[in-house]
């Protein structure tokens, strides 16, 4: 493995860290999911990932400084924690979904996420980073008071399944 990107570009640098499908379908679950263990994530998979490739892609995450990993005390289970740069990825998902929803044939269930994203723009994608750093980074959201992002998002994806 190398030590740095194959170039200074930065659309390449964000590749090597990002443009492996299994490392975002990891990255999606855990920020849209609220998956943080390797049993979750290997449970819940959508794409039904094997229990390598997760781990695989667990581990260049952590690498990567997109995810941190504590590891569990006994009779736990480890969790896995983004990291700011792992929040950041959001409005690149937000992206991909909608280009998904444009361009590749989708299900109405699975879906049902990317419109939402979509409809709501960058004030929805910055409440939901808001959120992510209190999570996960125990940053208290600057408005508290208001209805969380994820809770939109659970909610349409609820509906969409009856």
């Amino acid at each position: 493995m190398r030590d740095g990107p194959r170039s200074g570009c930065p659309i390449n640098a964000a590749i090597e860290a990002l443009g492996d499908r299994w490392s975002l379908i990891v990255l999606r679950d855990v920020i849209f999911g609220g998956r943080r263990s390797f049993r979750d994530l290997l449970a819940h998979s959508e794409e039904g990932i094997a229990s390598n490739i997760l781990s695989s892609r667990l581990k260049s995450l952590v690498a990567g400084g997109l995810l941190s990993h504590q590891p569990a005390a006994r009779g736990h289970r480890a969790t896995y924690t983004l990291t700011e740069a792992g929040i950041q990825t959001v409005p690149i998902l937000a992206a991909l979904a909608t280009w998904g929803l444009d361009h590749r044939e989708t299900t109405p269930r699975l879906a049902v996420r990317a419109h939402v994203l979509r409809e709501g723009g960058p004030p929805l994608w910055t409440a939901l980073m808001d959120e992510l750093r209190e999570t996960h980074l125990g940053i208290p959201r600057p408005h508290p008071d208001r209805p969380t992002a994820t809770e939109l998002l659970r909610t349409a994806y609820e509906q969409a399944r009856h």
